[in-house]
């Protein structure tokens, strides 16, 4: 007896979940030619780890250290700013990293990941618009 399979030959073929236009789409963006053999759940979840952890290091200082030593050392916007959008960078290369694993070992978590990776990001343009907007100030 032979088992039937209701993925078409494009998915076989590239060996993805699913080949839908959204998913193709999601490759292309990211720049996925194929699954990777050599990126376990494993990486991607550390990578993720590590964008999380970037971010979290980022709000740590810019809400918590800057507004508490920036003024006792008289340095004001010209330091938390440059430091700000470093931070903001560094978070966004790891996110896009993460989320670039995330796809290509074809997680099946993808989109849940690709949705909170877009909600980060939007967090994190607005906390680069707010530090641009401080350096142009100062």
């Amino acid at each position: 007896m032979t088992e039937t399979t209701t993925a078409t030959p494009a998915v076989a073929a590239a060996g993805f979940r699913s080949d839908g236009a959204a998913d193709r789409f999601m490759r292309r963006l990211l720049g996925i030619r194929g699954p990777a053999r050599t990126s376990s759940s494993e990486a991607a979840h550390r990578a993720f780890r590590v964008s999380v952890v970037i971010s979290g290091v980022r709000c740590l200082i810019t809400y918590l250290l800057v507004p508490v030593l920036v003024p006792m050392l008289s340095l004001a916007g010209w330091v938390a700013a440059p430091i700000g959008i470093v931070l903001c960078v560094y978070a966004v290369i790891n996110g896009v990293v993460s989320m670039r694993r995330f796809w290509g070992s074809d997680h099946r978590q993808r989109w849940m990941y690709t949705i909170f990776m877009a909600v980060v990001f939007v967090v994190l343009g607005i906390a680069m618009v707010s530090d641009i907007s401080r350096l142009v100030a100062v």
